[in-house]
């Protein structure tokens, strides 16, 4: 028998396509008060927005007899006809947020318009009007939020801590804050005010007073040259010399709303094409305004997706918009003075002609690959000494399959012979990236990038697994800035890098010191696994994660040799030397092999000495 499901029933199931989080509510609140003409907008949550939300504008207000009506599902007053949907410019439209969110909160409401001398309060509970009554109050609205999903325990348990819930409300407001920039936006956890914005209009004042990033200050403008092109491109884009290792830091926004569009981070992979490291991610903030009938913003339950009519031309117009940008004055000559601070020590591509190449520009690693604190010798495995133990860090190593894996299928005379690194004799390096060397009967390529990455990752998973870390304090300690999402619950991630050998405190609003780096690294070394491991951050770190601490330090671990770094015979004695006391010294933690064997038979068939 087919019934029509009570109000209550159909409104928390719709509630439960739009209300997802605490994130979900504050957005659709903050966008209806955007809508609403505010020009100050304040959004305060308690224990991540589980227990309280409370979102304050000055805007337009709701009228005392429209205000019940305002929480009728598909109530709006965005639009009346079908025609209007092919040309929309407010963020909210469809009339379910605050339906969605009375069906599964205690919601208040108090609402003044500029025309009324007494506002109007309004309280709901789980769907149902409790009470509604005059009271005064400045012009605008202000809506609470307490207890959500009280009367839906279940759908409760699936949020996730309070810090990560809070965390990802603050970044939803930093987004809505450059969004606007016209709008003075105050964003407040726990009664901790983490930004407010000017609201001057200025578009970089806005960037840099949310995300509060010294580095954030050397970004380029983007302007669009093409003034009569239907798309229209502008904002801030950093200089190939300032990149990060994920695209944590690249924000876009379509016709004033905050998205994901893989159309728009195409554009800026076509602007940035071969003028970036591999693995490497500019700074984009980018906004994108094209008609609103070329546009399908209704995409997603949550409209934070959207589709274009034509993609094409869209990824073309950012694309020349980043290039003219990157290819400025402003943005070649400033990035030129910044090139060798590149976070990863990455250097620019070299001339083929290697002969002109100083001697000073060499790669000194010798003090780094000789660690000022050797790890203990009993927990090193060397292969040369027991080549058939396997790895304890890498559960189902197995010596033979990784060593058939990476040399080929052993010669017959030679089958059960082990590997020793104590017969190689080094011959040289070519192309500043492969270390030659040969025994009695094979000679072998070494990635010189491949085996360092392969020490320092083991260098970093031992020195933070074992119990004791040893430091060096530094005469001249470091600073480094994070998103503000990451100060929210920064005890929990400054506990992992404190485990390596870091000594991390709190020095300020969202930037932190440094005052000890692990004895293992140098100083540009310590700062750089800083940098890597902040692009890197998860929201669900624990100390005790171990698959999420070790894919947090493989992306981390940045500060190895690079192909093309021309190192001396010194230097790559010590580099095989270490090599050899790694646990698994056939691998980098890629999975790409460090090294490549070539017998006297494979040499001979190549030449066709042997059919």
């Amino acid at each position: 028998m087919i019934k029509v499901l009570p109000k209550e029933v159909a409104d928390k199931i719709a509630a439960g396509e739009v209300i997802e989080s605490p994130v979900s509510i504050v957005k659709e609140l903050v966008e209806n008060s955007i809508d609403s003409g505010a020009t100050a907008i304040t959004c305060e949550i308690v224990k991540g927005g589980k227990e309280e939300i409370r979102v304050t504008d000055n805007g337009a207000g709701i009228p005392s007899e429209e205000v019940e009506t305002a929480f009728l599902r598909h109530a709006t007053s965005k639009i009346t006809k079908t025609e209007d949907l092919k040309n929309l410019y407010t963020l909210g439209f469809r009339g379910e947020a605050l339906a969605s969110i009375a069906a599964v909160s205690r919601t208040e409401l108090i609402t003044k318009t500029k025309e009324e001398k007494a506002g109007t309060r309004i309280v709901i509970h789980g769907g149902i009007t409790i009470s509604k009554e005059g009271i005064g109050c400045p012009e605008g609205t202000t809506i609470i939020v307490r207890d959500l999903f009280y009367n839906m325990p279940a759908r409760g348990k699936f949020m996730k801590s309070e810090a990560a819930e809070a965390g990802k409300v603050i970044d939803m407001m930093s987004r809505l804050a450059i969004t606007r920039p016209d709008i003075r936006f105050t964003m407040i956890s726990n009664g901790k005010t983490f930004f407010v914005s000017q609201g001057n209009g200025d578009l970089k004042a806005a960037i840099l007073a949310v995300y509060k990033e010294r580095e954030f200050g050397d970004l380029v403008e983007v302007v669009s040259k093409d003034s009569h092109s239907p798309v229209k491109v502008k904002g801030f884009v950093s200089r190939p010399s300032f990149t990060r290792t994920s695209r944590r830091s690249q924000y876009y926004f379509v016709n004033g709303r905050a998205v994901k569009n893989s159309a728009l981070e195409k554009g800026v992979d076509l602007g940035y094409k071969e003028r970036l490291f591999e693995g490497r991610q500019p700074i984009v903030f980018l906004f994108v305004d094209v008609e609103p009938g070329k546009l399908d913003v209704n995409v997603h339950p949550n409209k934070k997706e959207v589709k274009f009519e034509d993609e094409i031309q869209v990824i073309t117009a950012v694309e020349e918009a980043v290039q003219n940008t990157i290819k400025s004055e402003e943005g070649v000559i400033k990035g030129l003075d910044t090139y060798k601070k590149e976070s990863d020590n990455i250097r620019p591509i070299e001339s083929k002609d290697k002969s002109k190449e100083k001697k000073d520009e060499q790669i000194d690693i010798r003090e780094f690959l000789k660690a000022k604190t050797e790890i203990k010798e009993e927990n090193l495995v060397a292969y040369n000494k027991e080549p058939e133990l396997a790895s304890k860090e890498e559960p189902g190593f197995d010596f033979e399959e990784e060593q058939a894996s990476y040399f080929g299928e052993p010669d017959t005379e030679v089958k059960s012979k082990p590997f020793f690194f104590d017969d190689l004799v080094f011959r040289g390096a070519i192309f500043g990236t492969y270390l030659l060397a040969t025994d009695h009967e094979n000679f072998y390529l070494f990635d010189q990038h491949a085996a360092h990455e392969r020490i320092n990752y083991e260098k970093f998973v031992k020195a933070y697994w074992e119990g004791e870390k040893e430091g060096q304090i530094l005469l001249t300690p470091f600073t480094f800035d994070v998103p503000l999402d990451m100060t929210e619950d920064w005890e929990s991630w400054v506990e992992i890098l404190n485990a390596m050998g870091y000594s991390v405190e709190s020095f300020g609003e969202n930037t932190f010191i440094v005052r000890e780096i692990p004895a293992f690294l140098d100083m540009s070394e310590g700062e750089d696994f800083v940098k890597s491991f902040v692009d890197s951050y998860h929201e669900d770190i624990k100390k005790e994660n171990t698959i999420v601490i070790d894919k947090l330090i493989t992306k981390a671990c940045k500060a190895s040799i690079k192909a093309n770094d021309y190192i001396k015979d010194e230097e790559i004695t010590a580099l095989i030397e270490d090599l050899k006391k790694t646990d698994n010294p056939f691998s980098c933690p890629h999975g790409r092999p460090t090294f490549i064997k070539f017998s006297k038979y494979d040499l001979e068939k190549m030449f066709k000495r042997i059919v």
